[in-house]
């Protein structure tokens, strides 16, 4: 091997010993499994709905350009050249550097806990689907069997199965309630299932990526041809990219387009440069982080398409029952013949109605009912999930097949993402050498599944939505961003632009261009700096709130708006802040060693003049 500039790939020889991917595209597979996640299932199909439709698409492609291909690119490039997981990388390029690799293993492992309990709700869906009907398409009976349960009939099946039947959730975060049994046998069948797929590393997940990666994508294309199809798709996809220029004057929407490219890439967290640390020294990492990124982003748009035809349809078969119950209501307060008023008729019969007869039907209380209404019930996250989409799914015909379909397809794709995060905490421990030698990976491998599958017991509480609802607003946000700029702060300035950019053209052959340089140099870190205050004062001014699922509310089915309790807050701070704390704790720690050994070399140098 020729000689290359920059710290030495191999650390003293274990590299050639660490595992290599069976092929180019069980890399890239990989990669693309673990940055298209969730979120850009359900996350990005919401956010250009809510802000401004097709202009959202503007600040988010800028964001991609000058913030997630350029960092996405360094993660790659110093994996594959340190071949180290993170920890080791960031020790490597600088010893005061390790917090950064030590806060990311922390947020893997904290992400981990409350991102595998999504796949928990999501497998409880997905074996409640092989039934018809589907169990959350109808209310079921009280106690006594005279009548249906007051609180389904006071809400919707759907959110009543949600709430009642899979969460049942209690009505404050402060009341714990009891452990869900069959949520803690499904988060056990969930863990289970990540540990047989990473047992071995890349060796066994290379094997399921071909699977759990493709799957999604499957899926979906089944979901975008058949929900092409439905009535109301069209207006669904007209709604959903229809520019609206005047919400770019709003700096929430340049915040949440960079923090959603940031995220969706799962940058900062380790699991890239873990699986970057498996290639060969000399491969591409340039054109993987063009390729992976822009597989991520045009995923998220080809989800968006898929989900909005099918919530369309939703909005406009819910637009015709709100038309029947009017249309009925007229019929019979005004005796007009069965069936002789049509949904095309009734604006100009109800409009003439209303000049010649306003009192009669003012008494009817008739449903306000515009399309445009029903298209803004929007949703993200696990409202779209497990609500909106499942109701959508009962409007069409053999919905079960539809359903069993939609949650394989979920579990897959977030399976996939579990796979990076896994590798981003097992990889750094392996380089660590916690355990010797001869202890075998997979008793690693199931120590750290045993010990994250503890740890999320607590979200099979009834209280669990609520708390896995404060680690996933707190959690990643603040310090991912950090780690982020410490990282791209640490290539540019610490290891030098330079040196650098010297071993990416002993990889790839070519040495990168004005963009990458400036990027990395100059707008990367001012872009990074500039969202962690914007999110920092944002995060400031947001209270510290929930929403809480109480039947005995007085507006119920609407959720009560509650503040946490004290204790919760301090949860919360704790959250946001102690695996950032990484980053000056070990600098720290290094400083007062380096101090140490000074002194100690003093001492000798004064002990040995002495004995001259």
């Amino acid at each position: 091997m020729a000689c290359a500039p920059g710290p030495d790939p191999l650390g003293g020889g274990i590299g050639d010993q660490r595992p290599k991917w069976d092929s180019k595209l069980q890399y890239l597979l990989s990669c693309v499994g673990f940055a298209v996640g969730l979120g850009n299932l359900w996350r990005f199909p919401y956010l250009c709905q809510s802000h401004g439709g097709g202009a959202f698409l503007i600040p988010y492609f800028i964001a991609l350009v000058l913030e997630g291909i350029p960092l996405f690119h360094v993660e790659l490039a110093i994996g594959q050249r340190l071949r180290r997981g993170s920890v080791g990388a960031w020790m490597a390029i600088s010893p005061y550097l390790g917090g950064v690799g030590l806060g990311g293993l922390s947020v893997s492992f904290l992400i981990s806990l409350y991102y595998n309990m999504v796949l928990t709700w999501v497998l409880w869906y997905l074996l409640n689907s092989f039934q018809q009907p589907l169990p959350w398409g109808a209310c079921p009976l009280d106690v006594n069997r005279t009548g249906l349960v007051e609180e389904c009939q006071a809400t919707s099946t759907v959110s009543y199965f949600w709430y009642r039947q899979t969460l049942n959730v209690t009505a404050a975060i402060e009341d714990s309630g009891s452990v869900q049994w069959r949520l803690l046998a499904c988060l056990a069948a969930c863990w289970a299932v990540v540990y047989l797929c990473v047992i071995r590393g890349i060796e066994s997940t290379g094997k399921a990526i071909y699977f759990t990666a493709s799957f999604p994508y499957l899926v979906l294309t089944i979901f975008l041809v058949r929900g092409l199809t439905l009535p109301g798709a069209v207006e669904g996809l007209i709604y959903l990219f229809t520019p609206n220029m005047h919400t770019l004057q709003n700096p929430r929407v340049w915040l949440d387009a960079a923090t959603q490219i940031f995220f969706s890439l799962s940058l900062a967290i380790g699991g890239h440069i873990a699986f970057a640390s498996y290639n060969l020294p000399r491969n591409d990492c340039e054109k993987d982080a063009l390729t992976i990124a822009l597989v991520n982003s045009m995923t998220s748009l080809y989800a968006s398409i898929a989900v909005f035809s099918v919530l369309g349809f939703k909005a406009a078969k819910d637009h015709g029952r709100c038309l029947d119950g009017n249309i009925l209501s007229l019929i019979n307060e005004f005796d007009f013949p069965e069936h002789s008023i049509s949904r095309d008729d009734y604006a100009t019969i109800l409009t003439h109605l209303n000049s010649t007869q306003p009192e009669r039907v003012a008494r009817l209380y008739l449903e306000t009912c515009h399309l445009q209404d029903f298209l803004d019930k929007s949703a993200s996250g696990t409202g779209l999930a497990f609500i909106v989409f499942t109701e959508a799914i009962l409007h069409m015909p053999a919905s079960p097949v539809w359903a069993v379909l939609f949650f394989s397809m979920l579990f897959t794709l977030g399976l996939s993402t579990m796979f990076g995060n896994m590798e981003g905490i097992i990889t750094p421990l392996l380089d660590m050498g916690l355990l010797p030698r001869w202890v075998p990976k997979e008793v690693l491998t199931g120590a750290a599944c045993l010990a994250c599958f503890l740890s999320a017991t607590c979200f099979t509480l009834q209280s669990g939505s609520y708390w896995l609802e404060v680690f996933d607003s707190h959690v990643a946000s603040l310090n991912l961003i950090l780690f982020a700029f410490f990282e791209v702060v640490g290539v540019a300035y610490v290891y030098g632009l330079d040196r650098f950019c010297d071993d990416i053209e002993w990889m790839t052959g070519r040495r990168p261009g004005l963009y990458w340089r400036v990027t990395w140099k100059v707008i990367s870190p001012l872009l990074l700096l500039t969202i962690f205050v914007a999110y920092f004062a944002l995060l400031t001014q947001t209270p510290l709130s929930y929403k809480a699922w109480n039947p005995q509310d007085e507006q119920f089915p609407l959720k009560e708006e509650k503040s946490y309790p004290g204790w919760v807050w301090a949860v919360c701070v704790l959250l946001s802040l102690l695996p950032a704390l990484w980053v000056p704790g070990v600098a720290l720690a290094q400083l007062l060693a380096q101090r140490r050994r000074k002194q100690q070399d003093t001492g000798l140098e004064l002990q040995d003049s002495g004995l001259c």
